[in-house]
């Protein structure tokens, strides 16, 4: 008997800790061009439900914390976090640990959009690369948002950069 394949989920969202809600807020929607759908909330540790999922995720403890939802251009959901004591680690950018160490972005103009970026506070780590010189006009490129979550930029689709053998020689 053949073993039955998984059919591919769809992402729905990710969660981003930062250190200021409202300037994280207004970094995505005026860069990035997110939109908001839920604006700055405060949840509270109480007997409500939202307190009480997140007293499963969080442990007893963490009293309150602000969140806001976004969504992307193609409707992917972006949770920002604000928590009390929020720490902005020294050194955001331990790609060898696990867990998440970037997201990424596409916008055919990405030299504009890691302008953009820059111009509002956060970084671009590196020069932007072609994963085919001379051959397609496949670009990409690491950026920083101000808080130090790593936002990769890409001028094509995940699909059509990495199904022309990006990594392959000849």
């Amino acid at each position: 008997m053949a073993t039955k394949l998984p059919y591919p989920r769809t992402f729905s969202h990710i969660g981003l800790s930062v250190p200021d809600l409202e300037q994280a807020v207004q970094f995505y929607t005026e860069v990035l061009g997110w939109y908001v759908i839920m604006p700055p909330t405060v949840i509270n540790s109480d007997d409500s439900a939202i307190g009480i999922m997140c007293d499963d995720v969080f442990g007893k403890g963490w009293n309150s914390f602000k969140i806001a939802h976004l969504s992307t251009g193609d409707k992917l959901g972006v949770e920002l976090f604000e928590f009390e004591n929020a720490e902005a680690p020294e050194n955001n950018f331990e790609y060898w640990k696990t867990g998440i160490f970037h997201f990424c972005v596409q916008d055919p103009d990405i030299e504009g959009l890691a302008n953009k970026i820059v111009a509002h506070g956060g970084k671009q780590r590196m020069p932007i690369r072609e994963y085919y010189p001379g051959e397609k006009p496949y670009r990409m490129v690491y950026c920083e948002d101000p808080f130090g979550n790593l936002i990769e930029l890409y001028t094509h689709s995940y699909e059509l950069t990495y199904s022309a053998g990006a990594y392959q020689d000849g």
